[in-house]
């Protein structure tokens, strides 16, 4: 079974070779930049694949990590004599932290290089490695990417094969009743972060649980290509991450 996102992917390559400027769109250089979650990651590809990439596991290290990680991209790209065209950020729901730092260095490269910033859904980029790489996925399947939001709530919302969005994005607060207005006919695959908190509580025949998947960078390639197709490109001045909730600051509880 050959996946729509690949086919996806196929049709926009078509698309830019018989643009007026296709080399130079099909040459492009992008930066990804992903920073929703505990794990920080970039990436960089040339000519429609990943070149480069790197991952840190052992966050949330935002803050320490993410502006040597890009420094290290920068260096690999340039001392390949490949010119950066767009910055691509994964720009939420997510960490409120972590999206702000991501932001931030998005920006500030995009301003030091003069080049162009792509927004990327980061729910969508979760869905990715299940389109790209499992061909056991049923054809009518649909998609539950989950970012853990603390508690029992989670930000989430629902696609089909094609990231066709069936439910927008939410903050939902997860319970026994929980999708169930959603198809049982169809198989429902929970994932992300967020997902474990379901595993007790919501009990369907037709939901799946696939364990390990985050949002990478290197998982962003295919929706920034779709942004460069469109022409789909963020205000660097006013862009702000999609935080879904506002911030709330605690205080800490005193020891004594």
């Amino acid at each position: 079974m050959i996946c729509y996102l690949r086919l996806f992917l196929f049709s926009i390559f078509e698309y830019l070779c018989k643009s007026d400027n296709s080399k130079d769109k099909i040459m492009s250089c992008i930066l990804y930049i992903e920073t929703s979650t505990d794990v920080c990651s970039v990436a960089v590809s040339s000519d429609g694949e990943v070149i480069y990439h790197k991952e840190d596991y052992e966050g949330p290290n935002q803050a320490r990590v993410l502006a040597p990680m890009v420094r290290d991209a920068l260096s690999f790209s340039d001392n390949h004599a490949i010119p950066l065209d767009y910055v691509a950020l994964s720009e939420g729901p997510g960490s409120y932290t972590g999206l702000r730092i991501g932001c931030s260095m998005a920006k500030g490269v995009c301003y030091g290089r003069g080049v162009k910033l792509i927004a990327v859904p980061t729910l969508k980029v979760l869905a990715v490695p299940l389109l790209l790489y499992r061909e056991d996925i049923e054809d009518d399947a649909l998609f539950c990417p989950m970012i853990d939001a603390r508690r029992m709530e989670v930000y989430t919302a629902l696609y089909d094969r094609s990231l066709k969005e069936i439910k927008p994005v939410s903050a939902m607060v997860i319970g026994p009743e929980a999708f169930s207005d959603t198809d049982v006919s169809r198989p429902l695959y929970f994932f992300g972060n967020g997902a474990a908190k379901c595993k007790d509580v919501i009990r369907r025949p037709n939901i799946h649980f696939v364990d390990g998947i985050v949002p990478l960078a290197k998982n962003m390639l295919p929706l920034a290509f779709m942004a460069v197709k469109n022409e789909d490109f963020a205000d660097v001045a006013y862009f702000e991450p999609f935080y879904l909730k506002e911030f709330v600051a605690t205080k800490p509880r005193k020891l004594i």
